[in-house]
């Protein structure tokens, strides 16, 4: 059964002063998925994400949280809505409690037993009461998580959840917002800078590039028939000459060449090489990576 669509964004354009930020985008998020959300370097990622929050107004298109348009039935979209955009605002002479007794007096019907509720769900029930200076910046995330989700939101909207935090961190943060799709239920926009993470996290990902998306897909999707093997030979030219022979191939530079990964052709592959007096040196299996397609995609650009 197909799931639930919690936010849907259809042909949605920012135009600022005679130039278009934001092209046409469209795409949706579905409950208990995480969704990532890459874009270099002015791709109109962080201005897009503005606009899904309510910061900013689009130029024309359309934003549904939960059935309702942020155009005409803003507060009850945004009751549905929780987000960190870039880093979250606490106070750090109170305690963590305190911080999240503040931000609930602001949302209805949100009193000290949700409070509770989602210090357990992030994990932070034995430092709660200390002040919010003394935590790592990892609790530091995890609190402001549990801010966003003081009103149980359906759509959940981070960006750079893992911004700062050392290795060990990002693979904690991972584990969380994985188990706040899959236990929770509900629907996480991730935006980040770490390809590998993403990769790594989520189900789908939208990469957008100069305002437009190129590709929205599954990871396993994106990634399909990229797989690679990468050989090392010796004489050069003649090894070149023989796989071209056999397959399309890719030279990597003046040593290396790159062809399809076929499980069953390799080993002939290989072969073939040697009864052509081609020494093999090494033949590696390379696994494909969001990073390369990105790269492909964008022609380059570096990530925001």
């Amino acid at each position: 059964m197909e799931k639930k669509i919690t936010l849907s964004v259809k042909n949605l354009k920012k135009v600022i002063g005679r130039r278009e930020i934001i092209k046409d985008l469209t795409f949706d998020l579905r409950e208990g998925e995480v969704f990532g959300f890459l874009g270099p370097n002015g791709a109109g990622k962080t201005t897009t994400i503005r606009m899904l929050v309510g910061l900013i107004k689009p130029t024309s298109g359309s934003i549904q949280i939960c059935g309702n348009n942020i155009e005409d039935h803003f507060q009850e979209a945004m009751n549905s809505l929780g987000c960190i955009v870039e880093n979250p605002e606490l106070y750090p002479y109170l305690s963590g409690y305190n911080n999240l007794l503040h931000f609930a007096r602001m949302l209805d019907d949100v009193g000290e037993e949700r409070i509770r509720e989602v210090t357990e769900l992030v994990g932070l029930t034995e430092r709660i009461h200390d002040k919010v200076k003394t935590y790592s910046l990892g609790m530091r995330q995890r609190l402001g998580i549990a801010q966003a989700l003081l009103g149980k939101p359906k759509v959940l909207i981070l960006d750079e959840p893992t911004n700062g935090l050392d290795p060990a961190g990002i693979r904690e943060m991972r584990q969380f917002i994985r188990f706040l799709a899959e236990a929770e239920g509900l629907s996480v926009l991730v935006s980040s800078h770490l390809l590998s993470e993403i990769q790594l996290l989520c189900d789908r990902v939208a990469i957008i590039s100069k305002g437009a998306i190129i590709r929205v897909d599954t990871v396993q999707q994106l990634l399909e028939n990229r797989e690679r093997v990468v050989w090392h030979v010796d004489p050069f030219e003649k090894g070149k000459q023989v796989l071209g022979s056999l397959t399309s191939i890719e030279e990597k530079d003046d040593r290396t060449i790159l062809t399809e990964f076929d499980e069953k052709q390799t080993p002939e592959w290989n072969k073939r090489l040697v009864e052509a007096g081609v020494s093999v040196i090494e033949i590696n299996r390379k696994m494909p990576v969001l990073e390369d397609l990105f790269l492909e995609l964008t022609g380059g650009d570096t990530i925001e």
